[in-house]
Formats: C-alpha cells, sequence, structure tokens
C-alpha cells in the first residue's frame, strides 16, 4: 500500500499565522487563566490582519506588532532573511473585552464534530508511520535551519513523503523537500546540505525502530524541483489561521472532524474534543488494540455530545462515553499550559502533551490529563 503525507516549516505563511494565533492566546492566559478566545490572523506580502476577539476579566493590552515581532524572530523572519517581520503593516481589528470570559467557555458554544485518532505504536507517536516520518524530518529541517549546517536558510518550506507499507515494513521511495533559501546558495550545495540533513534524520529514526527498512541510498530525493527558492513566506504565498488541518492531525488517510485547532482557546469545542478524542484513541491503542478512531458530535450549549463513536481493531473495550462531557473535559483541562510551537503543526507529534502519551494520568469520569 503506497503512503503519502507532507508538512511544511514553520516560516510557510499559514504556520506564521497558526503560531500568532497561538501566542496571543498564551498571553491571555497568563492574564486571566479562563480567557476566552477566538483569533484569526491571516498575512499577505507585508500586512497582516488580525481579527475575533479575546474575553478576560484584565483588559487584554498586549502589543500586537511587539508579539508578531517576537514570533517571527523566533521563526527566522530576520533581517537579513527574505522576510523581515519588522517590516510588517499590522491591521488589527481584535475585539478585546473585559469581562468574565466564563459566559462563553463554561459551555459548549459551538457545534462540532470532532477526530481523534491513534494506532500502531509509541515509536510511531500513535500517529500513521509516513505521518511521523514527515513531522519528524520536518522537525530535522527546522532545527537545522536555525542552528545546523542550514542555518540562514529558509524558514519557509514543504516537504512530501512516500512509503510502501508491506505489513511490518515501511520502505520510504521519494522524498520531496522545496526549500526556502538565501540567493546566495547554489541549488547544488543546497541540494547536498539537505541531503545530508535527511540522511543523518534517516538513520537515527531506522535506529530507533528497524521497520524502517529502505537504505537511504536507495530513497529519491528531490529538492527545489521548480528551481530557486527565494521570495518565499508571505511574498511567495498568503497565509491564514487553519489552512493546514490535515498536516495538523494525522495525514490525509485519517479523516478529520473539520474544526481549526490554533487561535481557539482550549476549552473551545473544536480543539478540547479534538485533544480529548486523540487521548481516547491512544489509550485504547496502548491497551492493545490495533488502531482506534473516536468520533464525538457537539450541539451548542449540551454539555453531553450528541454521538459517540468508537471504531476499534483488537477486541478492547471503548472508554466511557462520560469521558467527553464538556464539563469533565473542561474541569481537567482549564489552566492547562499551551505552547505556541503547537502551531508548527506539532498538536499530535508532541511526545510530551498529555493526549499523546498513553501513560498520562487521568481520572474517572474525565479525559484531559493535568
Amino acid at each position: 500500500m503506497i503512503r503519502h503525507a507532507e508538512a511544511v516549516l514553520p516560516g510557510h505563511p499559514d504556520k506564521f499565522c497558526d503560531q500568532v494565533a497561538d501566542r496571543i492566546i498564551q498571553e491571555a492566559y497568563t492574564l486571566d487563566p479562563q480567557a476566552y478566545a477566538q483569533v484569526e490572523v491571516a498575512t499577505w506580502s507585508d500586512r497582516i490582519w488580525i481579527s475575533g476577539a479575546v474575553a478576560s476579566r484584565q483588559l487584554f493590552d498586549r502589543d500586537l506588532m511587539a508579539l508578531i515581532h517576537e514570533v517571527g524572530r523566533d521563526i527566522g523572519y530576520l533581517p537579513g532573511n527574505h522576510i523581515d517581520v519588522t517590516r510588517y503593516q499590522l491591521d488589527d481589528h481584535l475585539c478585546r473585552y473585559a469581562r468574565d470570559p466564563r459566559d462563553w467557555t463554561e459551555h459548549v458554544n459551538d457545534q462540532s464534530i470532532v477526530i481523534g485518532w491513534a494506532g500502531y505504536d509509541a515509536k510511531t507517536r500513535y500517529l500513521p508511520p509516513e505521518q511521523f516520518l514527515a513531522h519528524a524530518l520536518r522537525e530535522a529541517l527546522t532545527q537545522s535551519t536555525r542552528t545546523g549546517r542550514l542555518a540562514g536558510e529558509g524558514p519557509d518550506g514543504k516537504l512530501i513523503v512516500q512509503l510502501r507499507e508491506e505489513g511490518e515494513t515501511w520502505i520510504l521511495e521519494q522524498l520531496l523537500v522545496s526549500l526556502q533559501h538565501r540567493e546566495s546558495t547554489e541549488l547544488l550545495e543546497l541540494g547536498t546540505q539537505v541531503f545530508q540533513e535527511l540522511e543523518a534524520a534517516y538513520a537515527a529514526i531506522q535506529l530507533a525502530d528497524p521497520r524502517w527498512a529502505r537504505p537511504w541510498d536507495e530513497v529519491n530525493l528531490l529538492v527545489n524541483p521548480n528551481g530557486p527558492f527565494i521570495s518565499a513566506g508571505s511574498n511567495g504565498d498568503n497565509g491564514q489561521t487553519g489552512r493546514k488541518l490535515v498536516m495538523d492531525y494525522y495525514g490525509p488517510r485519517v479523516p478529520i472532524g473539520g474544526g481549526a485547532l490554533s487561535g481557539k482557546d482550549l476549552t473551545h469545542i473544536d480543539r478540547a474534543g479534538a485533544y480529548a478524542a486523540r487521548q481516547a484513541a491512544v489509550e485504547t491503542v496502548a491497551r492493545g488494540a490495533k488502531h482506534c478512531k473516536v468520533t464525538v458530535a457537539y450541539a451548542p450549549n449540551c454539555d453531553e455530545p450528541l454521538d459517540v463513536a468508537f471504531e476499534c481493531e483488537g477486541g478492547v473495550r471503548p472508554p466511557e462515553r462520560e469521558r467527553f462531557r464538556h464539563s469533565a473535559i473542561r474541569e481537567r483541562f482549564q489552566g492547562q499550559a499551551l505552547d505556541a510551537r503547537w502551531g508548527e503543526g506539532s498538536h499530535f507529534f508532541e511526545a510530551d502533551v498529555p493526549w499523546n502519551r498513553a501513560d498520562a494520568p487521568t481520572r474517572a469520569g474525565n479525559d484531559m490529563p493535568s
């Protein structure tokens, strides 16, 4: 069976927008741990538009331009790069309410269908192997552009992996990488550096998991097949929050509910429900199921879900329906730290967050670990 997955680097304009949106929410939580937020960010060329709302007991007064500069510098939009974050102009349409946010956060305030999936094992972080590999290589390239042999290249980029799954063996066939680079970097030099970086990353993956069977020198690698990639970031493409949902979830072979993750506070049912469903699926696979898909439907102002459906292979008893009450999720999740770096695409790849760990503590009737 041929499998595909793709990922983008943090400097992609869509991911830049996701990280700015989550950073706004992160800042709102410093003012009020129960803050409500629904934030949309868009960018094109040298302009950024921010809309939506933040409600907190203390008025959200963070300087958004300074926040954007911080996010951009962390990503690598630095002077000398094609995109310099200090050149952006901001259209700020964010509504700021100084009021009790629980009017929004203590009930389901939208309809939603959420899907949580887990399969394989901890070595793939309970993701399909092609999705695991895409994110593992994304992280390797990202780190290299910051401090490694590719330092100064990027931070925009994309990659696609193609593998053949034959039982318990995974044969990596194709890798495609398009990486933004400095005008002074020759394509041949860039290709050599990308080859060496991915070779090292793939060797580490093979060492940890022998199911990755194909030797590196048999993998077909394409680097920047469209030629030089200099005009990047929001000069090469427009960006908007929530436009990389398949990458944020489980890749193209697993359905998604449709709700964006970044840009919503952690009690918003799209986000809280998706994390809760993922946690339940991971626990079920860790107990012995081959794979598990959890589908939960919610209606506005209804604490109980309309429906909870489990598709599990392996004969394992599915989680209790009570786990998915919004009040139960909220009770455990309120005050959970939000990391804006999840907006890079690591919502279900980051190993240290509780919904991606089988050993995370839980309490009867609730699903969100502390």
